[in-house]
């Protein structure tokens, strides 16, 4: 399980971790175009854009609220660093979260990664 989520995070394919899992920014390729693995399956739909929320709602909530009281800037200022940072932050942590989701799908063989083909 660790590889492959270390590898859909790293956005390579679950199986052999030397192709690309993504076509484009979010999509993601039908098959590995290295070892041939089937990823057409993954079922991440809203999932990644969910953690994403979570994770830096969690974290740039806080440092709003520090930054604000310790150091009271401009609010003009604040929003610019604090918008810039969040956007940032939301477009590095999005694709990232969806290789890890479709990898976790992959290991656990879920939505037709485990079908045997006869």
């Amino acid at each position: 399980m660790r590889p492959a989520l270390l590898r859909g995070w790293k956005r390579r394919c679950p199986s052999c971790g030397g192709g690309p899992m993504m076509k484009g920014y979010l999509k993601v390729r039908d098959e590995c175009p290295v070892c041939g693995e089937e990823l057409y399956h993954h079922r991440a739909d809203d999932g990644p854009a969910y953690l994403t929320i979570l994770i830096v709602g969690h974290l740039m909530a806080p440092l709003l609220g520090f930054a604000f009281i310790e150091f009271r800037p401009d609010p003009l200022v604040l929003i610019a660093i604090f918008a810039t940072g969040t956007v940032a932050l939301s477009l590095y942590l999005l694709p990232r979260f969806k290789g890890a989701i479709v990898a976790f799908q992959w290991a656990k063989r879920m939505n037709g990664f485990g079908d045997d083909k006869a």
